[in-house]
Order: structure tokens, then C-alpha cells, then sequence
């Protein structure tokens, strides 16, 4: 599955964690799936359902935000769809926190960026 991940600017870089506007009439609805990173560091958290919620309620996550630097993106998934990208994104990215991921056969997709 091919999935078109989430970027802030008109020059496609990536969004900060804690400044994407999540307010912004774009998130609206939006369901999918996220990854949350470190600039040039880890994986710290992979994730899916409503973009806005799910995000803003990571931000009030001590376990992730006591580290720097931290960028988001999203991708639209279906529902159907969710637990097996979700599951891909886990095994492939080993994220450091989260441990409670979906228990089905994953759903390979494209990375946002090279691995």
C-alpha cells in the first residue's frame, strides 16, 4: 500500500511534534495512521485512529515528551486497513514506546522517508 504522509510547509519538511497546528480545520475528521521520531535520533511512538486526538493526547505523555527534537507525520488509512499498517509500522520501526500493538498480519507500506 502506497500512503502519502503528512508534511508542514510549502517545502515539504517535516512538523514539529508540539507545533503542528492540530486545531487547523486540515485535521478535521482525519483518521490514520502516525509516526512519531526524534530528529536524527529513534522511533518513539507509532500509532493509529483520529490524527488530532491521538496526537494531542501524546503530547501529555510524559513518556514522550521528555525527549527533544520530536517530528510527526500521518497518513490516511481506512479503517480496514489501520491494524496492519499499524502492525508493520511497530515491527519495522521498533518504537520506544508503545507495546500494545495489533495482533493481525501486518500490511507492508512505504516509509515517509528511506530506512
Amino acid at each position: 500500500m502506497n500512503l502519502i504522509w503528512g508534511t508542514c510547509g510549502n517545502n515539504g519538511s517535516w512538523c514539529g511534534f508540539f507545533t503542528v497546528n492540530l486545531a487547523h480545520p486540515y485535521f478535521d475528521n482525519m483518521e490514520g495512521v502516525y509516526i512519531i521520531w526524534q530528529e536524527k535520533g529513534p522511533i518513539i511512538r507509532v500509532g493509529q485512529g483520529n490524527i488530532r486526538d491521538r496526537l494531542s493526547e501524546h503530547r501529555k505523555d510524559s513518556k514522550i515528551n521528555i525527549f527533544n527534537n520530536l517530528l510527526v507525520t500521518w497518513a490516511v488509512v481506512s479503517e480496514d486497513s489501520r491494524n496492519g499498517v499499524e502492525r508493520y509500522l511497530a515491527n519495522r520501526l521498533n518504537p520506544i514506546v508503545g507495546s500494545n500493538f495489533p495482533n493481525t498480519n501486518p500490511l507492508e507500506v512505504n516509509l515517509p522517508w528511506p530506512f
